[in-house]
């Protein structure tokens, strides 16, 4: 087609939508077709538009790539409402330098921008087959927001300048079930999908945000794979948000705190969630989040580094949760946030600081690390332990490892089982130490009085020191020291088993007592 018109007339061949559209792109203007009626309006309806109110993809590429000058005094622009774009919209490797804005639009086919150039691109409540951007480039802002687009979008290895927005988008899934592919993606500040509907795999690896990443009030669903947020090595400068939004007009979202009476949506999430290999420079926040995970699926956090996790969603009833190998500096957490036994792994998960919200006694917490240790796993506990011994708790710490004893004992064949039986109950494995000096005076008085009363001829006669009960049993009862009673009096009968009794009782007691001190001091 060849303008052979004045400069920046429009040239033959265009219907009277398009030199509308001409028209208003060289005075910057918006180019408004609606009629003015909300259900013919609605570009996600079934009301057709007519010709009236179509244009040709390939005029509207003509204006953005090469398009006639401004009107003297103006900055010519693309800006469209309520029209619809016929054929398939290819800008793919092309540079775009008008600002272009498009709000209320049809597409009829998918929208090609592979490698494509913008300075701000701004799409909204726009109705679009697909939109494949890999390595779109923007200096500014890519804006989706209440977009609704049926067969995914692509944007594998983007960079958008500023901010990427999907508020309110509903996305669908491709052929290969994705409804967003955006590995390698980089964005330089916040990537904004909050009350998002993914319908489909929303994919992330490797991208890269520069500010925060929230997906408050979204809904992720993946009937059709495991994950349905599937974002390995993903960075996130500040926070990853899966956090509620308050429903309104507009709604309440980017941390707003809804007013009284305002209704909440959750965060929930239908299918696995993956962040593996995450870094996120604040915080990692599920508040209120909701999971639905079928038994194979996972809320995998595996190496994920983070000064703050905030895991106060929802227990999940089925699938795990997967912490194994992350490293935080703060848990912040709920007893009701997490599941039960199986369905938990934490193994290598190391943390600094609890920060429980509501009740979470310490009956809980061992719970909690029960249930990520079907089998015996000393790791779990000794790292609470330490934390709680940080914090200044040292009695809830000596329990934490007494409850790991008692633990491991359950693994020990039975003749160690017995052994570990009888630690417990005289001195809990040495964390209840005062317990052997009870037992110790319990046995000395009475075996005292039960010595007062028995028959002790001396070994030699005018060798041996007077008779005192008291001193006879507590030389018998503590190994190695000698008191000078013992070796001097002969007992008989039932007094002899007595006296072994007792000598054997003072060396359990003893050894137990020396294991305990042997911990405490490693421990130190």
């Amino acid at each position: 087609m060849v303008d052979d018109t004045g400069i920046g007339d429009p040239p033959d061949g265009l219907t009277a939508a398009e030199i509308g559209m001409w028209q208003a792109f060289r005075n910057g203007t918006v180019y408004d077709l609606r009629a003015g009626n909300a259900t013919v309006d609605d570009p996600h309806g079934a009301h057709p538009w007519g010709p009236g109110r179509s244009v040709r993809a390939r005029i509207v590429a003509w204006l953005l790539l090469d398009g006639p000058p401004a009107l003297a005094g103006r900055v010519s622009s693309l800006k469209l409402t309520g029209v619809q774009i016929t054929d398939v919209l290819d800008l793919a490797g092309g540079t775009v330098v008008p600002y272009t804005e498009l709000k209320g639009c049809r597409f009829e086919k998918e929208v090609l921008l592979p490698e494509a150039r913008f300075t701000t691109l701004r799409m909204v409540d726009c109705s679009i087959p697909r939109l494949e951007a890999a390595r779109l480039h923007t200096e500014g802002d890519l804006h989706l927001p209440r977009c609704r687009i049926h067969n995914g979008i692509r944007l594998t290895d983007a960079h958008i300048g500023t901010d990427l927005l999907l508020n309110q988008a509903v996305v669908y899934r491709d052929r290969r079930t994705r409804s967003l592919m955006g590995d390698g993606m980089t964005v330089g500040q916040d990537l904004q999908a909050e009350m998002l509907e993914s319908h489909g795999e929303l994919r992330l690896r490797g991208a890269k945000i520069g500010v925060s990443l929230s997906l408050r009030g979204s809904l992720l669903a993946n009937p059709y794979g495991r994950y349905a947020l599937n974002a390995p090595q993903l960075t996130v400068e500040r926070t990853l948000y899966l956090t509620p939004a308050g429903v309104g007009n507009p709604p309440q979202t980017s941390g707003t705190t809804p007013a009284r009476g305002t209704r909440v949506q959750r965060f929930s999430c239908e299918g696995g969630i993956r962040l593996d290999d995450g870094r996120f420079g604040d915080a990692v926040d599920f508040g209120q989040a909701r999971f639905t995970l079928k038994d194979d699926q996972e809320v995998s956090l595996r190496r994920v580094q983070t000064p703050e996790l905030r895991f106060l969603g929802e227990a999940p009833q089925r699938g795990k949760v997967v912490l194994s190998g992350a490293r935080v500096v703060n848990l912040m957490d709920r007893a009701t946030s997490w599941p039960g036994p199986g369905a938990l792994q934490m193994g290598g998960f190391t943390y600094e600081n609890l920060i429980p919200q509501g009740a979470f006694p310490l009956s809980r917490r061992l719970q909690w690390v029960a249930a990520a240790t079907a089998e015996y796993n000393p790791e779990p506990y000794e790292k609470l332990a330490a934390v709680l011994r940080n914090g200044g708790e040292d009695a809830d710490a000596r329990e934490v490892l007494l409850a790991k004893q008692r633990r491991r004992r359950e693994t020990l064949p039975l003749a160690a089982k017995l052994w570990g039986y009888a630690q417990d109950w005289t001195v809990a494995y040495g964390y209840r130490p005062g317990r052997a000096a009870l037992w110790m005076a319990i046995l000395w008085a009475a075996s005292a009085i039960a010595f007062s009363r028995a028959d002790h001829p001396p070994l030699k006669e005018g060798e041996h020191p007077d008779w005192n009960p008291s001193l006879f049993a507590l030389d018998l009862l503590l190994p190695v020291i000698n008191l000078g009673q013992d070796s001097y009096w002969q007992l008989r009968g039932g007094w002899q088993w007595l006296a072994a009794a007792l000598i054997l009782t003072g060396w359990v007691l003893a050894t137990t007592v020396a294991a305990g001190a042997t911990r405490l001091l490693r421990r130190n």
